[in-house]
């Protein structure tokens, strides 16, 4: 009972933090000023190190959520909580400007709705496992801050500035079904909702009788999200266990998820403002245009992802993963995109992971998942006629340690990529994540005595 309450005291502290320590990102990133902004990754800890294998990788103590088939294959209760820090270069050739951001990242609780322990007790096998999965994540973030100088003829030279803050949450409810562990089907229900905010200015300097123009739209997203999938998981070498049980499992699992398209509906606020200077002390303001609560609606894409894992035992995994987001079909009347205004996009991953010896009782870093990954993707932007193409590394460690008497472990892991790299503005980044994972096999657990 003690623990857990602490796994409900934990997750309560971090629901009631989340949304104050979400506003502190400080990020600068242009093309979030498209869609609803920079999509957040939906792969967990150990899942991103590899480059993003959700499509397909299962695990009995780890996350994933991108394919929720994969809850049925736990077998203890899983808490995972995650953060991240990234460092940004942007450059458009000229200038180069360098960006901190950091933020909790997402909090997760999934667990197996029958303990398999009983079974053992009980000496009975049964075909069917059900999980269940409960999810707070952002959906996509809007941060940057762009200027430059302009002019026009009979006017003195001005600055442009274009600003965009905000983002969007999810709140994910999920449940998978497992037969004979093997075939699992899943499924993902979730709440969307945030508040975006954009501002173009056009600025003069400090001359006399010249007018700022401030023109501000900020809009809510409201709407509901789904995703589902299947994975088949088997055993290949099982005739040659049954003549020598000391060998390691082969196993390879392959998956499908995927989600139709997902409407939402926006309530925006639109003000044009404009600013005369007539002395250092003396401004006049007018308001040309003051609108509120215009109702709006929009569609996010249709999304489909595809992918197969090969696992030697406890020692060594390798997958590839496919996945492709219909943005061409994406509209969004509030920011005035219309369907077409963006492209499908696609993204390949290749990853996987070593563990030299989990067994090991003398050497920790033995028992150390040692993970690795390389990914490249297409973005929904087309500039110039020309894809905005994102491609990168990850790696990361997975190293176990001990809480409460069960086997936890902490995920710390680098993504090092490049977004746009021949388009009028390249973006080179640093992303750190640091996941724990803690895990608790006595859920649901039926005492023998009491």
């Amino acid at each position: 009972m003690q623990r857990k309450f602490n796994f409900l005291l934990t997750i309560f502290l971090c629901v009631l933090f989340y949304h104050t320590t979400f506003a502190q990102t400080n990020d600068n990133s242009p093309y979030s000023r498209y869609g609803i902004g920079d999509l957040t990754d939906n792969h967990f800890g150990g899942l991103r190190q590899m480059g993003g294998l959700g499509a397909s990788y299962i695990d009995a103590y780890q996350l994933n959520i991108v394919n929720p088939a994969s809850y049925s294959f736990l077998n203890a209760t899983v808490f995972d909580v995650g953060v991240f820090a990234k460092h940004t270069w942007l450059n458009d050739n000229i200038n180069t400007s360098k960006t901190w951001t950091g933020n909790l990242e997402y909090i997760s609780l999934a667990f197996p709705l029958t303990n398999p322990i009983n079974a053992r007790y009980d000496g009975v096998q049964k075909n069917y496992k059900l999980a269940m999965n409960i999810t707070l994540m952002p959906h996509s973030t809007v941060n940057y801050n762009v200027a430059f100088a302009d002019s026009l003829a009979g006017f003195p030279a001005f600055t442009r500035n274009y600003l965009g803050n905000g983002g969007t949450y999810k709140l994910l409810w999920g449940n998978a079904i497992n037969y004979k562990n093997k075939l699992s089907f899943g499924l993902n229900l979730g709440y969307l909702f945030g508040n975006l905010e954009y501002e173009r200015n056009i600025l003069f300097p400090s001359t006399a009788y010249l007018y700022n123009d401030y023109f501000t739209t900020d809009y809510n997203v409201k709407g509901f999200l789904w995703n589902a999938g299947i994975i088949y998981s088997d055993i290949i070498n099982k005739k040659a266990i049954e003549e020598n049980k000391s060998l390691p499992a082969k196993r390879i699992s392959v998956g499908i998820n995927f989600n139709s398209a997902n409407s939402f509906r926006t309530k925006s606020n639109i003000s044009h403002m404009l600013e005369q200077r007539i002395t250092a002390s003396v401004v006049v303001q007018d308001t040309v245009q003051l609108v509120s609560n215009v109702a709006g609606k929009g569609k996010l894409p249709a999304e489909f992802g595809a992918g197969v894992t090969y696992y030697h035992g406890e020692k060594l995994a390798i997958g590839f993963n496919y996945s492709s987001a219909f943005w061409a079909d994406y509209y969004n009347e509030a920011s005035g995109e219309s369907k077409g205004s963006l492209s499908t996009t696609q993204k390949f991953v290749l990853g996987g992971y070593y563990r030299p010896n989990y067994k090991s009782f003398d050497n920790y870093f033995d028992r150390v998942y040692y993970r690795y990954g390389a990914y490249y993707g297409t973005d929904p932007l087309v500039v110039n006629d020309k894809r905005i193409d994102t491609y990168g590394i990850t790696f990361g460690l997975g190293m176990p340690f001990i809480f409460q008497r069960k086997v936890s472990s902490v995920n710390l892991g680098a993504n090092l990529g490049i977004r746009g790299k021949n388009s009028p503005i390249s973006e080179k980044f640093i992303k750190i994540s640091l996941g724990v994972n803690f895990n608790d096999d006595e859920w649901f657990l039926k005492r023998k005595y009491n």
